[in-house]
Formats: structure tokens, C-alpha cells, sequence
């Protein structure tokens, strides 16, 4: 069965663009990510026009609420028909029970995965929002957390995946989003000038092999004058990995 290692994160304000740049690709090597500025903007009917290219679909809403709300997004995320849908572990036990259990019975069920820390987060900002702990302690605490309440696996920075990988085991997923190329500049800016939000990056190659299943990708593809291209250049570059 195909299973391609690259989500390409489809962060634009419109469906038109994010259709234009799916019809540059092959659903064949990738995976596309839908998250919530393109999702506000063009709801379900762009997911089944992705869907109806032949692409298998992340739904990166971060669910994050009261565990009963939390639980009817999930079960309408699965209705949808997407390949993964995500929550955000910070809602706590009872949440993440609850969301995996809204779609334990789904007819396409989806993997379902957990937020651990956002990728832009570093020591200080935890301290900010008063939590003593590392990023590397406090992902682990969420993910075995995620796994105890029986979700497939979780979001990590790449960073954070050879720890997850050994204590979570070979089963766990884990999405790490933060991936750039080698040939990515972080010299502070990112492809024309495009400011990297990202603190815990990686390469496609080192993230899986530390240990990711998946990789997010965004601009060092989208943003390229040529995407399908870019996207062959990171296939071939983890395809022993792959």
C-alpha cells in the first residue's frame, strides 16, 4: 500500500490557490495538510474537492475544548472522509478519551492524533505560561498521555521524536512539522523573505531518522518555482528512509 512520508501543508487564505498548487502535485507522493485559516475560508466542499483529485487529507484543526465538544468535531471531521484529524493534548485526559471514543465506530475512521507543543514554542515560552518543565519533558508527558488514551499517535518536533520513538514505541505516530530541506535557509529568513516561524527544525532525512512517520512540509515546497519538483527532490533525498 502507498504510503507517502510527506503532508504538504496547504497554508493559503483561499481554496483557489491551494486547488491551483494541488493539480501541480501527484497524490501519489504526498499528502495534503488543511489547517485552519484555508479551512475558515473554504470549509468541507474544499476537502472533497482535494479528496476528488485523489489526495488523502490532514484536517489540522487542533481540537481543543470541552471533551463532549471536542468529541462531536471529531465524529464530524471522520464524516468528512479525511485520513487524519488532531487534538490538542492540553485538553487533558477526559478530552482526548472522549475524542477517540467518537470515533472508535466510524465507517473511515481516521487516524487520530494529539498536539503536544507547538513548534514555534521554546523554554522561555513555556515559562511564560508557567510550566516548569523542558519542551523534550513536557512532549513526553502529553504523549504517553495521548497513547494511554489510545490515539495513534501525536504532533512533535522532530527534535523531540527519538525520545518519543523509544519511549512510545514502533507503533506510535508521529507527525513532526519544522521540517526544511538542506537546502532551506535559516538565516532568519525563508524563501524570498518569508519569515520562519519555526524553532525546532529539522531535515527530511534526519527527522525520519530519529524516528518520524510523517513529515509536514509547507513553503520550501509551496513556495517554490516549480513544487512537484521540489517535492520529487525530498522524495529522493529520504527515499531509503521512506
Amino acid at each position: 500500500m502507498n504510503d507517502p512520508k510527506i503532508i504538504i501543508a496547504l497554508d493559503y487564505p483561499a481554496a483557489a490557490p491551494a486547488l491551483a498548487l494541488a493539480d501541480r502535485l501527484q497524490p501519489a507522493l504526498c499528502r495534503l495538510k488543511v489547517g485552519k485559516e484555508l479551512f475558515t475560508a473554504a470549509g468541507p466542499k474544499l476537502i472533497e474537492q482535494l479528496q476528488q483529485r485523489g489526495f488523502e487529507i490532514f484536517l489540522d484543526l487542533k481540537f481543543h475544548d470541552i471533551p463532549n465538544t471536542a468529541a462531536q468535531a471529531c465524529k464530524v471531521a471522520a464524516s468528512l472522509g479525511v485520513w487524519m484529524v488532531n487534538v490538542h493534548a492540553l485538553g487533558g485526559r477526559k478530552m482526548l478519551e472522549a475524542a477517540h471514543e467518537a470515533i472508535a465506530s466510524s465507517a473511515q475512521r481516521p487516524k487520530l492524533i494529539a498536539v503536544t507543543m507547538l513548534t514555534s514554542m521554546a523554554q522561555g515560552d513555556l515559562a511564560d505560561i508557567g510550566i516548569n518543565a523542558t519542551p523534550a519533558e513536557m512532549v513526553l508527558r502529553l504523549a504517553k498521555l495521548a497513547r494511554e488514551c489510545g490515539l495513534d499517535g501525536v504532533v512533535c518536533s522532530a527534535q523531540e521524536a527519538a525520545l518519543l520513538r523509544r519511549e512510545c514505541g514502533d507503533g506510535f505516530c508521529l507527525v513532526t512539522p519544522g521540517i526544511r530541506p538542506a537546502q532551506a535557509s535559516l538565516a532568519g529568513k525563508l524563501l524570498a523573505g518569508h519569515p520562519d516561524d519555526q524553532s525546532r527544525v529539522m531535515t527530511p532525512l534526519a527527522a525520519l531518522q530519529a524516528g518520524a512517520s510523517y513529515l509536514v512540509i509547507g513553503r520550501p515546497i509551496t513556495r517554490a518555482a516549480n513544487p512537484l519538483q521540489a517535492l520529487l527532490d525530498i522524495n529522493k533525498e529520504i527515499g531509503e528512509q521512506a
